[in-house]
């Protein structure tokens, strides 16, 4: 995957180069003494400009070509042998020009070979050289940590959205089969009861059709969605079962949450908490503080026979997956039956 790189980020790229080469070729007009400049343009040509030109060739021909072609290509040999090529090129070009120049515009009362030995200055100037290539490929090289840096994060987004849309194209079939199993079952005692519950399910439906595609949204609609969900499991409930709601919600709170994220502990607790045959009941509270929303439910236990295959479990799951992407680090969740007091509890706190 490539990355482009923003204008800005691109024009501010090109700005410090500009700078960083200015000084460098500068440097030698901010040396003064007290009775100003010691150099003038004409020297500074002949003289001291040929070393700096060099590093700004050397730095670039790395930068632009030596480095994307053959250092990021793996030819780590080639790279090497190129480099050490140009810089003994470069260098001996550098002591040959200076030397044309002293020759050339050497005073006459001047000594021939005044100071230290040439090839002092040709093993600092290829010193240098060296010090310009690391230079080169520090800054490449954090440009590219960069460049793949967003690129895996562009990638890890697209994994992501790609799993709960998964996920949300698995929990809809999953929601509608026990919703449409409960109709089912109202169709054989009581048709009108039965009816009803079809209109209660295409309220439900424009939720999940709709307010289900988007990542996130306001709370009042999920509440909303979950009253019409209770509703509509009231009316296949027996007359041994006690349904408790306990709504805590500012009518206008724009707090956003993920949708159908507690629906499905509603759904357990109405597919596992109920008994046909002994009295139950289902507890169900959400809070909003000013930091969470706390979904509190407490039914009655009921434990399966071993026989009894009903229910893959595949909503809570979802739940999981679902809650360590959208809300990684910032859920926590307690779940598990108290068997002394016959009674399962799950609770789900989202800091938002």
């Amino acid at each position: 995957m490539i990355i482009q790189q923003p204008k800005s980020r691109r024009t501010l790229e090109v700005f410090i180069h500009i700078v960083g080469w200015g000084i460098v070729l500068g440097l030698p007009f901010l040396l003064m003494n007290r009775s100003g400049f010691n150099i003038s343009w004409v020297n500074y040509l002949r003289h001291g400009s040929a070393v700096p030109v060099s590093f700004i060739i050397i730095f670039y021909i790395n930068y632009c070509w030596l480095i994307p072609h053959s250092l990021f290509n793996g030819k780590m040999q080639q790279y090497l042998i190129l480099n050490i090529v140009l810089i003994l090129c470069t260098a001996g070009a550098i002591h040959l020009w200076q030397e044309y120049i002293f020759h050339t515009y050497r005073p006459v009362n001047m000594p021939k070979h005044p100071g230290p030995p040439s090839w002092i200055f040709i093993l600092r100037d290829i010193f240098t050289m060296v010090l310009t290539v690391g230079l080169a490929v520090a800054i490449r090289l954090s440009g590219r940590w960069v460049e793949t840096e967003a690129a895996r994060r562009e990638a890890e987004k697209s994994r992501t959205e790609a799993e709960l849309k998964n996920l949300r194209n698995q929990l809809n079939p999953h929601f509608l089969l026990n919703t449409l199993n409960n109709i089912y079952a109202l169709i054989a005692f009581d048709s009108d009861k039965a009816q009803a519950a079809v209109r209660e399910l295409s309220r439900l439906l424009r939720h999940v059709l709709y307010d289900n595609q988007q990542d996130y949204v306001t709370i009042d609609k999920e509440i909303d969605f979950i009253r019409n969900y209770i509703e509509l499991m009231r009316i296949r409930l027996a007359a041994n079962v006690k349904v408790e709601t306990e709504i805590n919600i500012n009518p206008n709170s724009r707090t956003e949450i993920a949708p159908l994220v507690f629906i499905s502990l509603i759904e357990n607790a109405f597919k596992h908490g109920i008994s046909p045959t002994k009295p139950s009941f289902i507890h169900i509270s959400i809070t909003e503080e000013a930091d969470s929303i706390c979904c509190d439910i407490i039914n009655s236990y009921h434990p399966k026979n071993e026989d009894d295959k009903s229910g893959s479990g595949i909503g809570l799951e979802q739940v999981q997956k679902r809650l360590d992407l959208l809300y990684p680090g910032k859920y926590e969740w307690q779940k598990g039956a108290q068997k002394e007091r016959a009674e399962y509890e799950s609770k789900l706190t989202i800091h938002v």
